[in-house]
């Protein structure tokens, strides 16, 4: 049976970064908004607001959400690339899914959001040096990121939210 909650499994750094990995998932960055976009666009309003998994985020939550969560990553990055170990900001994503225009408001305009970010970002990536990689941010509960370790978050984090919406699009029979 599928994890529900994990479809493609937790999140596991590779310690082992090359250039070649680097560069796969700076595509799959680069592909998330098309794989999106293409588990949303045939569903309807009901679809949309339909839990990927008994106690989760709807759907139309989970679009919000990428785009949210995305916007404050490529913002990390950019700050990283300019300071000296910034501590970044957190947010609470729960609290976040949970505020009215995430719950109501039509996807359309976070899925403009997170295709014209990606596009942004993935241009972004593609300039940085091996060593920009290695350039850290620090989160509020003082863990130490580096960029590379955060590349291969968000690779897989685009990656998990579209499969909530394609798994459930499977168990639901949903065209």
């Amino acid at each position: 049976m599928i994890d529900l909650q994990f479809p493609i499994g937790k999140f596991v750094e590779d310690q082992n970064v090359t250039a070649e990995k680097r560069q796969k998932w700076i595509e799959e960055i680069a592909a998330a908004p098309g794989a999106l976009r293409a588990a949303v666009v045939r569903l309807t309003a009901e679809q949309l607001d339909t839990a990927y998994r008994p106690g989760g985020w709807t759907v139309r939550q989970v679009v919000h959400h990428l785009a949210d969560s995305h916007v404050h990553v490529y913002v990390r990055f950019r700050t990283a690339l300019t300071e000296a170990e910034p501590t970044i900001k957190g947010y609470n994503a729960a609290a976040w899914a949970e505020l009215s225009d995430a719950r109501t408001a039509p996807i359309e305009s976070s899925l403009a959001l997170f295709e014209a970010l990606h596009r942004r970002w993935v241009s972004l990536l593609r300039s940085m040096k091996a060593k920009d990689f290695e350039r850290t941010f620090r989160r509020p509960d003082s863990q130490v990121v580096t960029l590379d370790r955060a590349l291969q978050t968000y690779a897989w984090h685009g990656r998990h939210h579209v499969a909530h919406i394609t798994s459930l699009h499977e168990r639901m029979g949903w065209a």
